[in-house]
């Protein structure tokens, strides 16, 4: 039995695969009473799954029993903020700690070291009189554990507070035998403001300590004692507890009126335009051909979905026309209820036969079919693998269902076996885009299917911008690689069929599961039978005019090869092509200079795509005019040959 009082401590790490190795992503400690314990563990792994840096593949909760008689109770470090407007400001203010701490000789040493070096999951522990570092892993450095605030900062118990936090753990390193002293930035890249402390100096803010959008951090513990009692400094730092008393906040100022709540949103917004991440909308007041009017301005469209140009086809215009007459355009419920038509049932009916399926069923969205079918199969238990690349409505549906999520190397077949070999899942999914959003290129298809048989799993396949593009007549990645269907078929009708809606394909077990299980189905007022009628429509134009798909593939081909005239190693067989440009501000800069020209590519930036890999994605429609593809590519070229780029 535990008492009500009984201390635990709770430790988080969290960390993602990137190119084939372990990233660190977030840590956090918290010392709690039991009653608080489920309340701060939650916190703690909402903050592990979701940070700047990235999506967390995997993460850690340590749960430890704390006696009480083994804490150390400290007061905090005092605190003052040192305003400072750039980095290299910031850097100055700590050499004069340096100067302050004693150590000011090694001044252009250390900072040296704390900018330089790789960021860690841990500090540096470097003895000030030798300049040697004594961490005993020198990738991992020494990590600071077991610590907290205490009760007077109650917000601390679910919120990320970077100040309470970074005080807590300054004022514990300060007090650990043989430490003089402390640098540290944080590698948050939406968090610019470091510190230096020390026992004589306090807390020290430093408000401005590298540029905003960077992943760049570091810390550095000055040990100023025996060599050989580091592994007992060591020892301290990582598990003597300390609760921290008399927080508060920077130089004791207390706010004069309540806080206005809009004030971090308007932080945050004005942080994405200094990061060059701010978006904006063109306003189209024509339907999107290969040219329109957006702003104002006739273009030449280079980004549209809409493959194969079905918005405003004669006969889809008919079909929504003659459904509006019939029904009128809302459907006034969900299917279950009222929201049923014969035209949502020959919708499906004509999906599966596109597909080559046994049944189909019917999403509002292809974001809401990713996000409903993946939580109610992997409600049931079990491991979904999936592709590092996959669209964000694969991932929040990962996230929704529960289960564990393991993350493999984007369409690396042998990642992809290795680690199903070593979870060793009795029950599970293995979840890829057919065509990858961003980078256009396709799922290895027949080595996937063949994986998910070996170990029973099942085949879930994302057809969002693989259907109307790929195989000879359109029918997606079934007929590219003319194989066998997976289990699941995930699609949208809003890309080159021309309308709005996902859809999900299978067996008609699975569609009769989804009918009773997929939450977004059951409770969602129905597709609008205008929409289903445009859809039904645009599956029809596919198949009785395959010239559609044969011109989107020789405009493919022809651009591609526009592109490397100009000295791009650009190539794909989609119509999504990526034009890696890599600085934001000389992406957005691209995408202007092809405005002005009379193109409309937009730039595409963090978070869709990594931070400082900014691209424009051009994606192209059967009715193209080479003519304007060759003139864009000629722009492109120019741009990069003045800019020093390559691709």
């Amino acid at each position: 039995m535990t008492a009500a009082n009984d201390l635990f401590s709770i430790r988080m790490r969290s960390s993602a695969c990137e190119n084939g190795a372990s990233k660190h992503l977030s840590g956090a400690e918290r010392i709690v009473h039991e009653n608080m314990l489920p309340r701060a563990a939650l916190s703690l792994l909402d903050r592990g799954l979701h940070h700047a840096k990235g999506n967390a593949d995997t993460l850690h909760l340590t749960v430890e029993r704390e006696k009480p008689e083994n804490i150390l109770h400290l007061n905090a470090l005092a605190v003052q903020t040192v305003k400072t407007n750039t980095s290299q400001e910031g850097l100055e203010q700590i050499r004069l700690f340096l100067e302050e701490t004693g150590v000011g000789n090694h001044a252009d040493e250390i900072v040296k070291l704390f900018t330089e070096t790789p960021t860690m999951r841990g500090a540096i522990l470097l003895d000030v009189h030798t300049m040697q570092r004594l961490e005993p892993d020198l990738e991992r450095g020494v990590r600071a554990s077991r610590m907290d605030a205490d009760d007077s900062i109650p917000e601390s118990a679910v919120n990320k507070d970077h100040f309470a936090e970074a005080l807590v753990l300054a004022t514990k390193v300060a007090h650990c035998p043989g430490i003089i002293g402390e640098i540290c930035m944080s590698d948050d890249p939406d968090y610019v403001t470091g510190y230096v402390a020390s026992m004589t100096t306090g807390y020290r803010r430093i408000t401005t300590l590298k540029e905003m959008g960077s992943e760049k951090g570091g810390r550095i513990f000055l040990y100023g004692g025996d060599p050989k009692k580091a592994s007992e400094a060591i020892d301290w730092l990582q598990n003597h507890p300390v609760i921290v008393h008399n927080i508060r906040r920077p130089d004791h100022v207390a706010p004069e009126k309540p806080l206005d709540p809009l004030q971090s949103l308007k932080k945050a917004l004005e942080d994405l335009k200094d990061a060059n991440l701010y978006r904006t909308m063109k306003t189209f007041t024509e339907a999107q051909g290969p040219h329109t009017t957006a702003d104002g301005k006739h273009c030449v469209l280079v980004s549209s979905n809409s493959y194969l140009d079905l918005t405003a086809h004669p006969a889809v215009r008919k079909a929504c026309s003659e459904a509006l007459e019939q029904y009128g355009f809302g459907s006034g419920g969900s299917r279950l209820t009222t929201g049923n038509t014969e035209i949502h049932e020959r919708l499906e009916q004509a999906i599966a036969k596109f597909k080559g399926t046994e049944s189909a069923i019917l999403f509002n969205t292809g974001y809401a079919a990713n996000l409903s079918t993946i939580q109610a199969i992997m409600r049931l238990g079990g491991t979904i693998f999936s592709d590092e690349c996959n669209h964000a409505s694969i991932i929040d549906g990962c996230r929704l269902a529960g289960s564990r999520c393991i993350v493999y190397r984007h369409n690396d077949m042998n990642d992809l076996r290795c680690k199903i070999r070593e979870e060793k899942p009795r029950r599970g999914m293995v979840i890829s885009d057919a065509v990858f959003s961003m980078d256009g290129d396709i799922l290895n298809l027949p080595e996937f299917l063949a994986i998910c048989k070996e170990y029973g799993l099942f085949s879930m396949i994302d057809e969002a911008h693989s259907t109307g593009t790929i195989g000879v007549s359109g029918h997606g990645i079934t007929e590219y690689f003319n194989c066998d269907l997976p289990d699941i078929l995930i699609g949208t009708l809003s890309k080159a069929v021309g309308s709005e809606g996902g859809f999900v394909a299978g067996s008609r077990i699975l569609t009769e599961y989804l009918r009773h299980s997929a939450r977004s189905f059951v409770f969602s007022t129905a597709l609008s039978p205008v929409s289903a009628a445009a859809a039904l429509a645009g599956l029809t134009c596919i198949e009785a005019e395959p010239e559609r798909v044969r011109a989107l593939h020789s405009n493919i081909r022809a651009f591609t090869r526009f592109l490397q005239e100009e000295g791009l190693n650009i190539h794909s067989e989609t119509p999504i092509i990526p034009i890696p440009v890599g600085s934001e501000s000389l992406a957005l800069e691209l995408s202007e200079t092809l405005y002005d020209a009379g193109f409309i590519i937009p730039a595409i930036r963090y978070p869709t795509v990594p931070r400082g890999k900014a691209i424009l994605r051009a994606a192209l429609m059967c009715s193209h005019q080479q003519e304007d593809l060759c003139r864009m590519a000629r722009i492109i070229g120019t741009f990069f040959r003045n800019h020093a780029l390559s691709a």
